[in-house]
């Protein structure tokens, strides 16, 4: 069971049920995919593009909008393990993180690839739940190319395909 806390920050773009329901299958997909034994909990917050460039600027240094950052709270082995941790998994849930997505940029990119906003949030949400548990694609090739097969099995596994 994962909780996802969606807070929407914005009011450029709509963030409807049916976009919140694919955030939360996205996430729930990336769990299962990952065959997490644990209970989790995930934030996901939807921001303008300023405050995504405050945050990209406070936390990566870099002075521009993004179209999503990730904040895990843990460190995972690569068998999805806490590392430096006494975390007891027992009936408790584990605090991954927090995903936020602008939702300017998410439609400017789903309008340049030529796919559905939906399809862009789908990407977007499971991109950032891999970095939760512990994907990286910016260290190595290997990395790379794990975390985006990846993030292609889990979305072709959700029927979301470029041209959705």
């Amino acid at each position: 069971m994962t909780e996802i806390y969606i807070q929407n920050n914005q009011n450029e773009i709509e963030i409807s049920t049916e976009i919140e329901n694919v955030i939360k299958c996205s996430i729930d997909e990336v769990m299962a995919y990952e065959d997490c034994k644990f209970d989790a909990e995930v934030s996901v917050i939807i921001v303008d593009e300023e405050e995504m460039r405050q945050l990209n600027s406070e936390h990566r240094q870099k002075d521009s909008p993004t179209d999503v950052l990730s904040f895990p709270i843990l460190e995972f082995d690569d068998d999805l393990n806490i590392v430096n941790s006494d975390f007891d998994f027992n009936d408790e849930l584990v605090m991954l993180g927090d995903i936020v997505i602008c939702a300017k940029r998410a439609m400017a990119q789903a309008n340049e690839y030529g796919h559905s906003f939906i399809r862009e949030i789908a990407f977007l949400t499971v991109h950032s739940m891999l970095h939760l548990l512990g994907y990286d694609h910016e260290h190595n090739e290997d990395e790379e190319q794990l975390m985006f097969k990846k993030q292609k099995e889990v979305l072709d596994k959700m029927g979301v395909t470029r041209n959705v």
